[in-house]
């Protein structure tokens, strides 16, 4: 996804036109940017954390030529994702899993069968 189809979805969500929403989506990256530079660490809550690392300086080995080359000592931006994205992510994982376990094409219903009976809540559906 890119960010002119966030503008466009949040866009058609809120009511508000693409041109204003675009700029709501910019600022908030661009506050999202400034804090990591000046602070170093952002939380976002139910999201997740995106921080400011050092990366040691290393040697390391050109793939083309196979000599070895000193890389320099960097800065890194990782993230953390929160609690919620990891189970929906964690969700999505489980629901591949069960389609490729039964061989058959992606499907939004469980293969109806006797081994169903009791099985526990149904991960093929969203809940919202």
């Amino acid at each position: 996804m890119t960010k002119k189809e966030i503008v466009k979805t949040i866009s058609e969500e809120i009511g508000l036109t693409q041109l204003k929403t675009k700029e709501i989506v910019q600022k908030t990256f661009d506050a999202i940017v400034e804090t990591l530079v000046e602070d170093g660490r952002i939380e976002l809550r139910n999201f997740g954390v995106f921080e400011v690392k050092r990366r040691a300086a290393r040697k390391a080995r050109n793939p083309r030529t196979g000599t070895r080359v000193d890389v320099p000592t960097k800065y890194v931006v990782t993230f953390k994702p929160g609690k919620e994205m990891e189970e929906k992510v964690r969700l999505l994982e489980e629901r591949e899993a069960a389609r490729q376990g039964n061989g058959a094409p992606p499907s939004t219903e469980p293969p109806p069968g006797p081994s169903d009976a009791g099985a526990g809540p149904d991960h093929g559906s969203t809940g919202g």
